[in-house]
């Protein structure tokens, strides 16, 4: 069940309705998609939707911001991107052609204002539109973008910011008009006197309505049909064919055609014309003479267990979630992309992922479960006599229909998720079990061997990506901490000062940064401050940063030309083959002054007591490492009571595609109108502005130092 704070973002979503709505009735988009970027994650989250089913967007309800597709693309590089039929999609996106190998056009936009970044717009239209955006189209775009962007930031400034649900929001299909109950049926009139039989499908896929013709060429009763899905209701239907002929009429809006064997000898023709309400399809016998079927096997008994979802969509499923595996970096991915596509595939309503640690099972993840439930199950023992665990132990999948199954095999088991059907899989690769999988049906469910079969497979593949992201985790934590431990763990205590350092490591990627900060105590009325970053992402730079602070804080004291020359020459000695930027800052409180001297380092800001902020021309000297002899000319300052001297790496403001000069015109707007109490607040709060107004994919240092005014206590007086 989603938590109040997933049902409290529709009505914020409710918001958004009419700017999609215009935009897809003025471009003519057949699909139209919404995505939101929050703050503290790489991921965009699908939030509003119209055009398909939820079900055909499932895969894509988070799609990373590093991943290669139309709407991370716009996002991440803040252009609009425009994929002028399959041709182009195979070309530049072939894992989106892989799964959705249909004709269409696609557009997307992001959503901004100014330096900040919201999310995206995703736009369809149908094989038939032209192959480039017509100018008005182009044009309807951007003003969409902006109106939702605008009404996005309006939001957070009032404090409610808008956030994606569980499930986006659905707009409602366009009808050209409705019928009132006269015209309605003189529609079923018509409809019945078309030759052979026809169905509407809604836009689910679901039969809205059948006329008696086609429910005999079914050969069901027309109670049997409404409200069903036909490659459900019909198993001679329960074919990919069938559904991927569907799925394609619906996401090319170009009409479809398939034939199809009734047992135990009929074939039917089928046609489907697609628009935004639904599908309409024609039913017509036709001579197997005429027909190229595929061959189909014999009847077999209709099943009397719930229908169980169509194959096509067990198939689409699965080459997406083998797709986007190749693709998952760390366990959290690998989880989050399992849980989005084997549910909806297998149908199941919950799953629990676990890896075996220290003689336990541990659950890394679980979707459709409570928090509460998986903490009782949570790090079995080995020894234990579980399904999980034995599955794990032995390496055999076991499959229960029912719990008088479950409970024959497992004595001791009791029921304590209400579910009705269990499949326990082991994940196994190079023939070692890392872990096991449950997969849980909330009504009874029979495991025929095909999919048995498809099952175990699928958890061997699951078993592959999985052991792959808790090596890149493991590693990736190992360099990480690497760094930290380069950084200091503590900042002084400088009478006078109210001190705040953030450090971030890039969000993805298992490289060491070089980015660095320091803060020096040097007598009672003076302090000195640093921060800079080596060239480069490995444990050469990650090095060279330790030898560069060390550097520094060897001649703190010294005026800060001669702090940068002497550690220019000691870089040059060592010629490391890197070169660092590097900005030094001498605080002296009782002068009321500040003297800086930088190596290509970005500029540093000031914020004064009446709150307005510049950007201080710091001469901008060469980098350290390259010319033994360069000189490095310093500034002075004043840095008078309740002033915040602010120091960063470029990190915090550059992102692809921005200009670096905006980007730092930006934070110091952001550093204008901030009213935060205390550094801590003020760090947090730059931060999450680099976060918004870009994806960010290199390390973030920043170090904020305010001269406190007498009287007037510093909230946290050094923080890190």
């Amino acid at each position: 069940m989603p938590d109040a704070d997933d049902v409290d973002a529709l009505p914020g979503l409710e918001l958004l309705r009419p700017a999609v709505i215009e935009v897809a009735r003025e471009t003519g988009a057949s699909v139209t998609a919404v995505y939101l970027l929050p703050p503290d994650e790489p991921v965009l989250r699908l939030a509003v939707l119209g055009g398909i089913p939820w079900d055909f967007a499932r895969p894509w309800a988070r799609v990373a911001l590093e991943t290669a597709s139309p709407a991370s693309d716009a996002v991440r590089e803040r252009r609009l991107v425009w994929v002028g039929g399959p041709e182009e999609l195979a070309r530049r996106y072939p894992r989106l052609a892989l799964v959705v190998p249909y004709h269409f056009t696609m557009a997307a936009a992001s959503l901004t204002t100014g330096t900040d970044t919201w999310g995206g717009l995703v736009l369809q239209w149908p094989g038939s539109h032209p192959p480039q955006l017509s100018r008005r189209e182009r044009d309807v775009v951007t003003d969409g973008c902006h109106r939702l962007a605008l009404l996005l930031r309006e939001a957070a400034v009032d404090g409610r910011a808008i956030r994606a649900g569980p499930e986006p929001l659905m707009l409602p299909a366009v009808r050209p008009r409705t019928a009132g109950a006269a015209e309605a049926q003189a529609a079923v009139d018509f409809a019945e006197r078309i030759p052979g039989g026809c169905c509407s499908l809604d836009v689910d896929g679901r039969i809205a309505f059948v006329s008696t013709g086609g429910a005999e060429l079914l050969g069901a009763g027309i109670a049997d049909l409404l409200g069903a899905k036909p490659w459900e209701a019909l198993f001679w239907l329960d074919d990919p064919v069938a559904e991927d002929s569907y799925r394609a009429a619906v996401l090319s809006r170009e009409p479809m055609s398939f034939t199809a064997l009734r047992p135990p000898d009929r074939w039917l023709s089928f046609r489907l014309d697609p628009d935004a309400s639904g599908v309409s399809v024609h039913i017509t016998p036709t001579p197997s003479a005429h027909t190229r079927a595929p061959a189909v096997d014999p009847p077999r008994p209709h099943p009397e267990s719930p229908a169980t979802t169509g194959r096509a969509v067990t198939l689409y499923h699965l080459m997406h979630l083998a797709a986007t595996l190749t693709e998952a970096v760390g366990v959290r991915d690998v989880v989050e992309q399992v849980a989005d596509q084997l549910l909806p595939a297998f149908g199941a309503g919950a799953l629990a992922l676990m890896t075996a640690e220290e003689g336990r099972l541990r659950i890394i993840g679980y979707r459709g479960y409570t928090a509460d439930l998986m903490h009782r199950f949570d790090a079995a023992p080995l020894t234990s006599s579980t399904p999980a665990v034995r599955a794990l132990t032995s390496g055999v999948p076991a499959f229960f229909a029912g719990f008088a199954e479950l409970k024959r095999a497992y004595p001791p088991a009791v029921l304590q998720d209400g579910m009705s059907s269990w499949a326990f899989l082991p994940l196994i690769t190079s023939g070692r079990p890392v872990g096991s999988l449950v997969l849980a049906y909330d009504q009874p469910h029979p495991f025929p061997p095909d999919e048995r079969a498809v099952l175990t497979s699928t958890a061997g593949l699951i078993a592959q990506a999985l052991d792959r992201a808790r090596l890149y985790d493991t590693k990736h934590d190992l360099v990480h901490n690497l760094q930290a431990g380069l950084l200091p763990h503590t900042l002084p205590d400088v009478p006078g000062l109210e001190v705040a350092a953030r450090y971030l490591p890039a969000t993805r990627g298992m490289d060491i940064g070089g980015d660095f900060y320091d803060f020096i105590h040097l007598d009672p009325t003076t302090a000195a401050a640093a921060i800079g970053d080596v060239q480069g992402h490995n444990v050469d730079a990650a090095a060279l940063m330790g030898q560069v602070r060390t550097a520094v804080h060897a001649t703190a004291g010294a005026p800060p030309g001669e702090v940068l020359t002497r550690t220019n020459r000691l870089l040059t000695d060592l010629d490391p083959g890197l070169f660092t930027s590097c900005l030094y800052a001498h605080i002296d409180l009782a002068a009321h002054r500040v003297r800086l001297a930088s190596a290509g380092h970005p500029p540093p800001l000031l914020r004064h007591p009446d709150g307005s902020a510049d950007i201080l021309p710091v001469p901008p000297g060469l980098l350290l490492g390259i010319d033994p002899d360069a000189h490095y000319p310093s500034a002075e300052i004043p840095l008078a009571p309740g002033s915040v001297l602010v120091l960063y790496t470029d990190g915090l403001v550059e992102a692809p595609g921005e200009d670096i000069g905006d980007a730092i015109d930006g934070l110091a707007h952001v550093l204008t109108r901030d009213h935060s109490v205390g550094m801590n607040a003020l760090a947090d709060t730059l931060v999450r502005h680099a976060r918004r107004s870009a994806p960010r994919s290199d390390d973030i240092a920043l170090l904020l130092i305010h001269r406190i005014r007498e009287g007037f206590p510093a909230t946290d007086r050094v923080t890190t």
